[in-house]
Order: C-alpha cells, then sequence, then structure tokens
C-alpha cells in the first residue's frame, strides 16, 4: 500500500448477497442449538418470545438502516456514533462490535465439534473449532464478490433446510405421526408453564438469535447499490427470520411434547432420531437420513456464522482504522481489497474458542452466548440512541428510509434492552456477564484514552 494513496474497499455485494449475509448471521447456532435451552427455560411461550424479540430486532435494524442508507461507509455503525455523539462514543461502538462479534465467533466455534462428534465422536471439541477456523480464515482472505458467493450458498442450505423441516414436520403432523398432536402446546403444563419470570429470562436466549441481522448496516461500504438494496434487505429478512424461527419451533413442540426435548445437541437432529423416521440399512450399519441431512444442515449454519462473524469484524477494525481509532495497519488491503491484516488478527482472537473448548468443553456455549448477549445489548442500545441523535442533525428531506414510530420505537427498544439487562441479573449463569459491562467499558474508556494522548504526541 503506498503512502497517500485512498484505501477503499470494493463494491461487490449484491441485493441477494446482503440479505443472505444478515440471514446467515441470524439463523444459526441461535435456533438450531440454542433452541432447546430456550425450550426447556419457558415452554411453549417461546414463540411469543420470538414474536417480540423479533419485532425489537426489526426496529434497531431500521435505526441501522436509515443511517446506512443515507451515508453508505464502512464501519458505518462506530462512523455514526462518532460523527452525531462524540469520540469516545464511536470508539465504543467500533471496538465493542468487533468484541461481539469476536464473542459470536467464539460461540459458534464451540457448537461445530458437538455436531461433528454425532459423526465421529472420537474427535476433541477443539480439532474441529481449529480446523474450521482456518478454513474460513481463508475464504474471507479472498475477493468481496468470492466471499459473497460463499456466503449466499451457505445461508441458502440452511434456509432451504428449515422450510423442509417445516414442511416434513407439517406432514409428519398431518399423517398423525406417534406423539405429534397441537396439544402439544398447552397439554404439558400449559403454554406459560413456568410464568412469566421464565418468559422474560427466555428472551436472553431470543436475542442471542436474533443477533446478526445488524450486519446489514456493516455492508453498506461494500453494497453496489446500499439506497434501495439495504432497505429491501432489511424488509425482506425480519419477515423470513420470524417465519423460520416461529414456524420451525412450533412445528418441533407439536411434533414432540416440548418438555422431553433434551439439550444435548440440535433438538432438530434428536427428534428426528427418536422418531426414526427415515432409518435405512446400509452395510455400514443403520442411518437415520433425516438426522443425518439436519447434522449437516446445522453443521453448515454454524459454519455461515462463523464466516459471517469474520466478514464483520474485519471490516469493523477497516472502520476503526480509518477513524483514527485503530492502528493504521488495520486499513492493509491484499491484492484481492480484502483487509487482510484485520481479517487475520480477528481470527486470531477466535482462537479463544478453542482454549476453551479445549480446557472446559461442557457449558463452553452458554458461557460465551452470556457475554455475547451482554455486548449484544451496548451494541443495540447505542444504536437506538444514535439514531435518536442522527434525526435531529440531518436533512429529513434527504432521509429514502426511515424508521416507524420515531421517536416512540426509540423509547421501546431502550425499554426492553434494560428489561434484558435486569433479567440477565436474575440467572446465575449469566450474571457474571452483566458485571462484565461497566469493566469492559472503563477498560474501552482506558484505551481511548491512550489512544487521544498517544495522538497529541505525534502532533506534537
Amino acid at each position: 500500500m503506498s503512502e497517500g494513496k485512498e484505501v477503499k474497499l470494493k463494491r461487490g455485494l449484491k441485493n441477494r448477497h446482503i440479505q443472505m449475509i444478515a440471514l446467515g448471521g441470524a439463523i444459526g447456532t441461535g435456533l438450531f442449538y440454542g433452541s432447546a435451552q430456550s425450550i426447556a427455560l419457558v415452554g411453549p411461550a417461546i414463540l411469543l418470545a420470538y414474536l417480540l424479540g423479533g419485532f425489537v430486532i426489526y426496529l434497531i435494524m431500521t435505526m441501522m438502516g436509515e443511517m446506512s442508507t443515507h451515508e453508505p461507509v464502512a464501519g458505518a455503525f462506530s462512523h455514526f456514533s462518532y460523527k452525531y455523539w462524540g469520540e469516545f462514543p464511536g470508539f465504543l461502538a467500533g471496538w465493542n462490535y468487533w468484541f461481539l462479534y469476536i464473542l459470536v465467533s467464539m460461540a459458534e466455534l464451540s457448537v461445530i465439534g458437538i455436531y461433528i462428534q454425532v459423526w465421529f465422536p472420537d474427535i476433541p471439541l477443539w480439532a474441529s473449532s481449529l480446523t474450521v477456523l482456518v478454513l474460513i480464515t481463508i475464504i474471507n482472505l479472498f475477493s468481496i464478490k468470492i466471499y459473497g458467493e460463499f456466503e449466499f450458498w451457505f445461508a441458502l442450505i440452511k434456509v432451504l433446510a428449515i422450510i423442509l423441516l417445516i414442511a416434513l414436520g407439517g406432514y409428519l403432523i398431518l399423517m398423525g405421526a406417534d406423539g405429534a398432536s397441537i396439544s402439544n402446546l398447552w397439554s404439558h403444563g400449559g403454554f406459560f408453564p413456568f410464568g412469566i419470570k421464565e418468559f422474560l429470562l427466555s428472551l436472553v436466549i431470543v436475542m442471542f438469535s436474533f443477533g446478526g441481522t445488524e450486519l446489514i448496516g456493516i455492508t453498506a461500504g461494500e453494497a453496489d447499490d446500499p439506497k434501495k438494496s439495504i432497505p429491501k434487505a432489511i424488509k425482506q429478512v425480519i419477515w423470513r427470520i420470524l417465519l423460520f424461527y416461529v414456524l420451525s419451533i412450533a412445528v418441533l413442540m407439536i411434533l414432540h411434547p416440548w418438555n422431553e426435548i433434551g439439550t444435548d445437541g440440535s433438538p432438530f437432529v434428536i427428534i428426528f432420531k427418536e422418531m426414526g423416521f427415515g432409518v435405512v440399512n446400509t452395510p455400514i450399519g443403520e442411518i437415520n437420513i433425516p438426522a443425518t441431512f439436519f447434522n449437516i444442515v446445522v453443521l453448515s449454519a454454524a459454519i455461515s456464522v462463523y464466516n459471517s462473524g469474520i466478514y464483520s469484524n474485519g471490516r469493523m477494525l477497516f472502520g476503526l482504522a480509518e477513524q483514527g481509532n485503530a492502528p493504521k495497519f488495520f486499513l492493509k488491503l491484499n491484492r484481492n481489497s480484502a483487509p487482510f491484516v484485520a481479517i487475520l488478527f480477528s481470527s486470531l482472537c477466535t482462537l479463544v474458542a478453542v482454549i476453551i473448548n479445549f480446557i472446559v468443553p461442557e457449558g463452553a456455549f452458554m458461557r460465551i452466548m452470556s457475554l455475547a448477549v451482554a455486548a449484544a445489548t451496548i451494541t443495540w442500545g447505542l444504536i437506538v440512541i444514535v439514531q435518536y441523535k442522527f434525526r435531529k442533525q440531518v436533512d429529513l428531506k434527504e432521509l429514502t428510509f426511515r424508521v416507524p414510530f420515531y421517536p416512540y420505537s426509540n423509547y421501546f427498544a431502550l425499554a426492553f434492552l434494560a428489561l434484558l439487562l435486569v433479567m440477565m441479573t436474575q440467572s446465575g449463569n449469566m450474571v457474571y456477564a452483566v458485571v462484565v459491562i461497566p469493566i469492559w467499558i472503563i477498560l474501552l474508556y482506558i484505551g481511548f484514552l491512550m489512544k487521544k494522548r498517544f495522538a497529541k504526541k505525534n502532533r506534537q
């Protein structure tokens, strides 16, 4: 990279890429693996939790979309926080979002080994995680078009698989499969078997499932027509996510009593395995075709979200470096116009997940997930506040895409996020994540002061 040469990412993402990147980020481990924990926690009422969480995420997506369509830049969220609120909010927003997707990437890596062990129980969790880490990092070092195509097809596989799951589940229900009944939604302790408190607690896992939809804003710097593609992607992605989550989990609980769904692996795989549907004899033994197929799907889903995570992390570090909030070497692009230093550094940080799986393989997912939700709450809260400030500083006539119900949507979203943090303090497995939030913000503020002091010395 020559001195003084302007460094830019290429605009190579089409609308179909952007939609699938957002779907890829949001439809993954949270649905295929985390749904077991949420169902066990709240029962059939989890369907209402997904509807409520989905509505809040839709509001936050539109807030991100309003700013991104007005000013499509790389690392958009951090840029807006810096521009419309202040230096430290911009610094906090960028580094926290990077940290969030490091955690999300780690969560995905932590369950990949579980899916691999369905076929190869002797392979340790950490070995599977490390293999995927290396392969996905290499893919992200190619051009954005190659990444977009890779993520498009990866995400398409799991979207089609969910449609197949719903169709197959519907067929089994209509055919009167053993144990399948719509009464399973209320005949095992009622629709709210554990009360309101547990319902509110389930929102934490639900919101982890929806995390990743805001990736639409991160893609703005590489979208070929962001003013059209981003609003379209937001409108189409949110109802698809709600449809996939609510319908697939409803089918799941109608097919099988919710209180018998285990947490040892993906519930989708386990249920088809228990039902014995589609078992065939082969020279190597019995193979459950639906269970094998869906294990392939949940594995590809986890890899897809990890892929989105590495993409997001690399672009956020690139954006931070552009602002002067990260070292300038993160601006370096390879010949494919990929920010390779930022990608490699982010990938290296996710190695922590491999170490966690090596030291404490049991429960690694839930530990990492709670930290990810805490970091996501900071990001979502900042998006809500920054968009509120953004709206007061721009000419409304210039906005081609607007947030509905402004500013009441902002107030409602903030109240919901505050409730989320309160509920995390009520869970023994998650309370430590809430404690980490102020410590993390203090550490970032110290880093911000050091950055300011270093910049001042350089000027002098």
